[in-house]
C-alpha cells in the first residue's frame, strides 16, 4: 500500500528500473514479431505500459512529460526505452512536487469509478508488473535473453555455478 509519498518514491524507483531492465532486451527485430493475432507484439505491450504512465496520471492532475497516450509504437526499442524513462521519471518527480502525503487521499475519476490518489499510483504499479510479465513470456518465446527481476533466470543460475530449481 502507499501510504506516503515516499513510500510511492521507493515502489516506483524500483519499478522502473525493473521495466527498464525488460526493455533493454528489447531488439528493434523483436518488437513487430508476431505471436498471434489475438496477442500484442513486444512493441505493442512495451509502448502500452510506457503510454499508460500519461494516460492514467493525467487523470489525477499531473502533467507527464513526453510521450503521450495517443502516440504511435515507434520502431525503435531505444526509442521506446528513452520515452519510458521519461515519462516514468517525469511522474516521480511531479508526484514528489505536487502531492502531499494528504493529496494521496484525494478521489478521481477514474474508469468511471472514483479513486483515490494513492490507489491510482499501485493501479498503475500492478498494472506495468501484469504487462512485464506478459513480455517476458514473451521474450522468451521470441528468443531473447530476459533478466532476472524478482529473482534469477535459468541463465542467472547457470552464471552463479548452480542449477536453477526443478520446480
Amino acid at each position: 500500500m502507499i501510504h506516503t509519498i515516499k513510500d510511492f518514491e521507493h515502489l516506483w524507483s524500483r519499478e522502473l528500473e525493473t521495466t527498464q531492465k525488460v526493455f533493454k532486451h528489447l531488439t528493434d527485430k523483436s518488437l513487430t514479431h508476431e505471436f498471434s493475432p489475438s496477442v500484442r507484439n513486444l512493441g505493442r505491450l512495451a509502448w502500452h505500459i510506457t503510454t499508460t504512465i500519461p494516460e492514467m496520471m493525467e487523470k489525477t492532475g499531473l502533467t507527464i512529460a513526453g510521450v503521450k497516450h495517443d502516440d504511435p509504437v515507434p520502431s525503435s526499442a531505444k526509442a521506446i526505452f528513452k520515452a519510458y524513462g521519461d515519462a516514468a521519471i517525469s511522474l516521480l518527480e511531479q508526484v514528489k512536487s505536487k502531492w502531499t502525503d494528504a493529496t494521496l487521499e484525494v478521489e478521481d475519476e477514474m474508469y468511471g469509478e472514483k479513486w483515490k490518489r494513492s490507489f491510482s499510483l499501485m493501479g498503475l504499479i500492478h498494472h506495468e508488473i501484469h504487462h512485464r510479465g506478459e513480455m517476458i513470456i514473451l521474450m522468451r518465446l521470441a528468443g531473447l535473453a530476459v533478466p532476472g527481476i524478482y529473482g534469477p533466470t535459468r541463465e542467472e543460475w547457470a552464471q552463479y555455478g548452480m542449477e536453477p530449481p526443478k520446480v
